[in-house]
């Protein structure tokens, strides 16, 4: 690199440096910010208009306009404001527009929706909504029924609209949840609040025909309310999902049950979660991972440049998200870290690998820090697969996503063992040690021939896949850079094809999409900038780094809709660019500048 770009280079890095500080909250650490979700909106501000329109009727014509103001050029909707139209959102949004479909304002905008509802279905007629959603789906039900159940209950499906709901099994709900995992139902827990709403209503609009069956499930609905309401956190949100918690009160009240306290709960969350200009995310916020991702983005002298209060203010706060006791909703062992800070968080593998590798930054090892790194490594020992892989959320069967191992948090669990193993005594070093090896031949019976691996939770809406092989091959190299460094051996070849894929995947411009010839984004350029960087190989990042410098300097990081949620929705993250890139081009600074 020439002195002109490493000049630019270290120029860019104090840029977002700053920025970065200067996004805390006034705990000391970082809320980032989702994207506004059209099809969060469409179902806050349905399901507040039918349990009380009086009093959210701000709320609602806010909601009402916004979606308004956002429709697609092509007349539908997507899951944020830069995604493409889905049939799914849009349906959503259509049913929320029954609230005012005699209103001459909306008449234009329900039109475009209807007539793109119409070439993705075939008709607005039930049969077709249904079959058409049923059919993307496939034996997924957990959001193909809620999207049915809402089309439903707005009119949608016409007067026999319930038969095109299907009934989903909601009475195993009340089970004692020790019986899940031998029933094969460990995942269920997560839908376990849309399972019984949605199951009660159907039931009350389109009963059993065996009577028997009807006695069963009216004896049943105490119990299953009774489990519903205990699985609801104090602030109302049900996983702080807006959709989730949403559906579950259209439903409920659409079943007569709006008398019922978790109603109320419901309503005070999707009130608390509105934003200023009437729109609403899928989630309260990723508080504890971007927080996580900024710590971690930081240089060696950006974080000694901090001061001791401030490192101690993010330290204590960082060490009180971790979970001390068996979480009410999952059933999880304590030891994890969620995504968010409060009581609606579930812990997982990836936020969990993040926080141990912050903590170590933040603590060193200190008998403190030692103490709850060895609780947190011990809760991603506890969910390890039998394939070696690491799930997100519980140890299962990998059918559904909640369970099913993930190259790309199994490569984040490596760097978090690998930065405390050393540190603990010797029966959980084994024990680490051992994980480490099945986790690597994980890695290496999952890279597909093209040298890539494949993310779960990210993607990229421009793949006719929607796959993501720039992300999830990033992430790995890194985990397995950091893996050679520490001594780990037998790693090279699939460090080779991972960066020979990465380098002829590039695009003209410099930067990195979902793969070559996808419009480049400053995540996908930073982790494959990073990654290459670390791997050493003969590659030239200068073209990169200066397309990531050009992309940031004038302005805030721009970011992409690579996040996939609960049920593939997409989502954007204020911070991805952010703390992607500050990480990247730190580490370029690092091995090629300094």
């Amino acid at each position: 690199m020439t002195e002109n770009e490493n000049a630019n280079i270290k120029r860019t890095i104090r840029n977002l440096h700053k920025n970065l500080l200067s996004q805390r909250n006034d705990k000391g650490v970082w809320d980032g910010q989702l994207s506004s979700s059209a099809l969060a909106v469409a179902v806050a501000i349905f399901s507040l208009w039918k349990y009380s329109p009086k009093s959210n009727s701000e709320l609602i014509s806010g909601g009402l306009q916004w979606l308004k103001n956002n429709i697609n050029s092509n007349g539908g909707y997507g899951d944020t404001i830069k995604s493409k139209s889905n049939l799914s959102t849009s349906l959503l949004c259509w049913s929320a527009f029954s609230i005012v479909k005699d209103n001459r304002e909306y008449q234009t905008c329900i039109e475009q929706l209807e007539n793109y509802i119409i070439k993705s279905a075939g008709s607005l007629e039930p049969n077709a909504i249904s079959q058409a959603i049923l059919k993307h789906y496939a034996s997924d039900k957990t959001f193909s029924v809620p999207i049915l159940a809402m089309c439903a209950l707005a009119g949608r499906l016409g007067e026999t609209g319930w038969k095109f709901v299907p009934q989903l099994p909601y009475q195993f709900a009340a089970l004692p949840h020790i019986l899940f995992r031998w029933l094969n139902l460990n995942v269920v827990s997560y839908a376990i609040p849309a399972l019984i709403s949605m199951g009660i209503i159907k039931q009350k609009m389109n009963p059993s025909r065996n009577p028997l069956a009807r006695l069963i499930n009216h004896i049943l609905e105490p119990k299953l309310l009774r489990v519903l309401a205990e699985k609801q956190p104090d602030n109302g949100g049900f996983l702080e999902a807006i959709p989730l918690t949403a559906f579950v009160l259209m439903t409920l009240v659409g079943a007569g049950l709006k008398n019922s306290a978790v109603c109320a709960k419901a309503e005070a969350f999707l009130q608390y979660s509105v934003r200023n200009d009437g729109s609403f995310p899928i989630d309260t916020s990723l508080t504890t991972w971007v927080t996580t991702l900024a710590v971690n983005a930081l240089s060696k002298e950006q974080f000694n440049a901090l001061d001791e209060k401030d490192k101690t203010q993010i330290k204590d706060w960082l060490l009180n998200q971790q979970h001390k006791t068996v979480h009410s909703f999952t059933k999880t062992a304590p030891g994890g870290w969620a995504w968010i800070d409060t009581p609606g968080g579930v812990a997982d593998g990836d936020d969990t690998s993040g926080a141990l590798i912050a903590l170590k930054k933040l603590m060193g090892n200190t008998e403190e820090g030692i103490a709850s790194a060895r609780m947190g490594l011990t809760w991603l020992l506890g969910i390890q697969n039998k394939d070696g892989g690491f799930p997100t959320f519980c140890k299962g069967w990998g059918k559904l996503p909640f369970d099913a191992s993930c190259p790309d948090i199994t490569a984040h669990v490596i760097r978090a063992i690998l930065e405390w193993k050393d540190d603990m005594d010797n029966a959980i070093s084994k024990k680490l040690e051992k994980s480490l090896n099945k986790a690597i031949l994980y890695l290496k019976n999952t890279q597909k021939r093209d040298g890539t691996w494949v993310p779960l939770w990210f993607g990229n809406e421009h793949d006719k896949n929607h796959k993501n092989r720039v992300y999830g091959t990033s992430l790995v190299l890194i985990g397995l850079c950091i893996a050679k460094q520490k001594g780990f051996s037998e790693l090279d070849r699939m460090i080779d094809l991972g960066s020979l894929y990465l380098h002829s995947n590039r695009n003209n411009d410099g930067g990195w999409g979902g793969h070559k010839d996808l419009p480049s984004t400053l995540e996908e350029t930073a982790l494959a900038t990073k990654a290459l960087c670390l791997s050493k190989r003969k590659v030239d990042l200068s073209f990169s780094t200066n397309w990531l410098c050009e992309e940031c300097y004038f302005s805030d990081p721009k970011p992409s809709p690579i996040g996939l949620y609960f049920a593939s929705l997409w989502y954007h993250e204020k911070l991805y660019p952010l703390t992607y890139t500050l990480g990247a081009l730190n580490t370029v600074s690092d091995i090629l500048i300094t």
